[in-house]
């Protein structure tokens, strides 16, 4: 533990592969002790390419990254006595520590590694069926026969539990496979409080501490609303979490760093791809983020207590990636006087002549095809009011089972640059084919998907060398179910806005948000900046005016829930990212730029809303100025 033996101190490097190269150098380096360090790499595509990486060389499918990063700082890292717990091992966490014990003998250190694998169920998926799993899709109920074939990574998320485990084992550094964001920050908890595995609100707020700081810099002003409010995105703080053992903590971060920590860049990371509030649902727990307690402690510190949780359920989510055809995307630009028009016309000519080629060639029509007029409303689709841009990036996207009618859709785009409108800029020639991978959630008994635990050394080759292995680890059998029960509609300061005139603005004005996806769902957090204007946002913003805001891009329904802790509402937007992963054809197929959307949005509010708004709470001036 840190100085203060009262405090484990966890800090985050990354959030995704490719984060930060050099954010794990400045968690190592800062001035504040740190104990952990968690990395998250994984994503539901990322397992789908690793597999691929493995099949071509048995000794890849792990983030490579990930020793590239670490290498330069294993002496540091072992003096300071900080301890890395990492998803880096992908679908092959031994070839990582093989990697990582072959840079480590080459600096002439020793080191523990801890392996955790089991996750990795694609090879025994046909027995598991046989045995009635049915790997229905948890979030549409459909059946899984149709995809089986086309399987090319199936991983089931483990919880904190096997990582704990493995931290008995004392390693320097933790290698999971599919281990879920938040598990690798509950397990150190766990491991240095002895938190039992059915200590419900401990555990629950250690999920909580994971879910703040599994995204690296989002909760230190990354990717925030008031971005004109932090300091300086040069070396951006990546967060730390300072956490007691009776499950409260503090979220902060290094001295000096770039970045900004406050209770609303906390609040926009808790509503990231949050579904229902009181239903955070893990391996491990059932958090209730309606219960969150925020308060602002000191500048860049944020205290949250108060979290509470529930058993688990006894079953395992495991992410499947299937093969599910072909998709290209190509784009050109075009100038002004008249883009709009210009584009138009290039993507009308453009489809005509592809359906006709496809016709004359015999092939089967596209899938589906996507126009977007980048620089004029291609994210936030209708909201844009009419004007003229004065260029426009035309881009066009196809999608395919049938490969051959994508070459014929390449090769056509760059026929066509002399054969149409005038002011046209070439931005490459015939766009590249390449394969989708689709995701496909589903649910498992917890016993058909078991961890193994083990603890190596290194021998004086610097091999590994096994200390220890544990297969027999299970959950505790629970069976919980999730609530959804909404919390109660409390009327905070009804009076303040009975009375004033009306004005109308954009929410930005009184709000701030976050989106994020889950498949083709996309998340919308929107925050009150007062707790009066949480109370109007809550009476005024429903499901069904979302859903009129958003015609044309959310073909779902629209789900709405309270978190008035937060002072925010979750709206959740069903097949709102044209299938979501990499089968979307959208420019922003993971929904972060909705959030944005949704505050351009206008309303008549009660003026008097706007006086109570603190003013560390309020947008900046600049921020007010929406097209």
């Amino acid at each position: 533990m840190s100085s203060d033996s009262k405090l484990l101190r966890i800090a985050n490097a990354g959030g995704y592969w490719g984060d930060d190269p050099h954010a794990l150098r400045r968690q190592v380096q800062g001035d504040l002790p740190i104990d952990v360090i968690s990395i998250d790499y994984l994503a539901e595509v990322t397992m789908s390419i690793l597999q691929k990486q493995k099949l071509k060389d048995p000794k890849a499918g792990y983030a490579r990254d990930f020793i590239a990063q670490v290498e330069p700082l294993l002496p540091e890292i072992l003096k300071r006595r900080i301890k890395i717990i990492t998803n880096a091992g992908g679908v092959n966490p031994l070839a990582c520590a093989e990697a990582l014990a072959a840079v480590a003998k080459a600096k002439g250190l020793t080191l523990r590694i801890a392996v955790v694998d089991g996750d990795n169920i694609a090879e025994r998926m046909g027995a598991m069926r046989a045995q009635g799993v049915s790997f229905q899709n948890m979030e549409t109920g459909e059946a899984f026969d149709a995809y089986a074939e086309n399987v090319l990574a199936a991983n089931a998320y483990f919880g904190a539990l096997p990582v704990a485990e493995a931290m008995k084992g004392d390693p320097d550094i933790v290698l999971c496979g599919r281990v879920t964001d938040t598990g690798i920050t509950l397990a150190p908890l766990m491991h240095a409080f002895g938190w039992a595995a059915d200590d419900w609100d401990r555990l629950a707020a250690g999920i909580v501490a994971g879910h703040i700081i599994e995204c690296g810099a989002q909760a230190t002003g990354g990717n925030f609303t008031d971005w004109r409010k932090v300091p300086s995105f040069i070396d951006v703080g990546y967060p730390i979490v300072e956490c007691a053992a009776d499950g409260s903590f503090v979220v902060t971060k290094h001295p000096g760093t770039g970045g900004l920590v406050t209770c609303q860049t906390v609040r926009e990371q808790l509503l990231y791809e949050m579904g229902h509030p009181q239903s955070y649902l893990t391996p491990d727990v059932i958090a209730d983020f309606s219960s969150i307690q925020l308060v602002q402690e000191a500048p860049d510190r944020v205290r949250v207590s108060g979290v509470t949780g529930r058993p688990a359920t006894d079953l395992l989510k495991v992410s499947i990636a299937y093969a599910d055809g072909f998709k290209a995307t190509g784009s050109l630009i075009l100038s002004g006087p008249d883009a709009r028009a210009k584009a138009d016309c290039f993507a009308e000519v453009f489809w005509t002549r592809c359906r006709q080629e496809l016709q004359k060639a015999g092939l089967p029509e596209l899938d589906a095809q996507c126009t977007e007029r980048v620089g004029d409303d291609a994210t936030h689709r209708g909201l844009t009011p009419a004007h003229q841009p004065t260029e426009i990036l035309l881009r066009l996207s196809a999608r395919s089972h049938d490969k051959r009618s994508l070459e014929i859709y390449r090769k056509l785009l760059p026929s066509m640059i002399l054969s149409g409108p005038s002011g046209v800029a070439v931005t490459g020639g015939a766009p590249a084919i390449s394969e989708v991978v689709s995701y496909w959630p589903a649910l498992i008994p917890q016993a058909c998907a078991l961890p193994m635990v083990r603890n190596f050394g290194m021998d004086e080759e610097g091999r590994l060398e096994l200390l220890s292995q544990r297969t027999d680890l299970e959950w505790p059998v629970t069976n919980g179910q999730p609530s959804l029960q909404e919390p109660a509609m409390d009327p905070w300061c009804e009076g303040t806005l009975a009375s004033g005139g009306m004005v109308r603005l954009p929410l930005m004005r009184i709000a701030h948000a976050r989106s994020g996806d889950k498949g083709d769902t996309a998340n919308i957090g929107l925050i009150g900046r007062s707790p009066e204007c949480y109370v109007w946002l809550r009476d005024n913003i429903t499901a069904a005016r979302v859903q009129k805001w958003f015609t044309g891009l959310c073909h779902g329904e629209v789900e709405r829930h309270l978190v008035p802790n937060l002072w925010a509402l979750n709206f959740l937007l069903g097949e709102a990212l044209g299938g979501g992963g990499t089968m979307s054809l959208f420019i922003d197929a993971q929904g972060k730029t909705l959030s944005q959307a949704l505050l351009r949005c206008e309303m008549e509010i009660p003026e008097v809303l706007l006086t109570t708004i603190r003013p560390e709470n309020a947008p900046c001036a600049g921020e007010l100025v929406i097209p």
